[in-house]
């Protein structure tokens, strides 16, 4: 259901429809289209072509940054077993980050234009179209803007030496979490514990969308209180 007064082209270029939808954001972008083929955003080639992304482009691209971050700890000094100990907690840190970005951030409720224009472009379009493969990860130039505040934070919170091992961790996990986001969407798995993490997550967009969110582990989701139940309550 939309507002009575504006409804989705679903032909045209959507971000800078959704916006008007008002209240009815909410409702209309939690009802999931399961389609490969995913929707135009904007009119421009330019923006669009910046909206798409290959999964493997994000290992590609970060790994070598990701050692080049280490190398860079163990030239300062830092001990292998230091460092592996740095990349850990980076790893660590990011998966509370994950759920925290998720929960409080993605999950935002939003009915002004710009608010619902917002949501839609960081996270509403994947509640909308979760298996657009092309949008599954985070386009590289949006995450190497991000980056820049979050290297200076943490140069500003730890030593020299450790401070790229840090970056690298936390790099990395969001390495894993991207590639095992698309993973969930579109891999077969065979084995218990990535096919119980697919049907976790896949939960979280077609079942019960207000828990659930975390995407390479439940940890967090069950410290805070949001894992969903194992099953839902028959409806009377």
């Amino acid at each position: 259901m939309v507002a009575q007064d504006f409804t989705v082209d679903l032909n045209k270029p959507l971000v800078f429809q959704v916006g008007h939808l008002g209240e009815a954001y909410q409702e209309w972008v939690h009802q999931p289209i399961v389609s490969k083929e995913g929707p135009r955003f904007f009119e421009s080639d330019f923006w669009e072509f910046l909206t798409l992304t290959e999964w493997f482009v994000i290992p590609l691209i970060w790994l070598p940054v990701i050692g080049w971050f280490i190398s860079k700890s163990i030239r300062m000094d830092l001990t292998i077993p230091q460092v592996a100990l740095a990349v850990a907690f980076g790893i660590f840190i990011w998966t509370l980050l994950e759920y925290t970005l998720h929960r409080f951030l993605f999950h935002i409720k939003t009915k002004s234009y710009w608010g619902n224009t917002f949501h839609y472009l960081i996270h509403g379009c994947h509640h909308k179209h979760p298996m657009d493969g092309l949008r599954l990860v985070f386009p590289p130039a949006a995450t190497a803007i991000l980056l820049v505040p979050i290297w200076n934070l943490i140069k500003f919170m730890a030593t020299p030496s450790t401070a790229p091992a840090l970056f690298a961790g936390g790099l990395l996990g969001y390495v894993m979490y991207d590639v095992t986001h698309y993973y969930l969407h579109h891999g077969q798995p065979t084995s218990e514990i990535p096919k119980g993490l697919k049907k976790y997550h896949l939960n979280h967009h077609f079942r019960i969308q207000d828990k659930g969110f975390g995407i390479t582990s439940s940890l967090w989701d069950k410290a805070f209180g949001t894992l969903p139940p194992l099953k839902l309550a028959k409806s009377r």
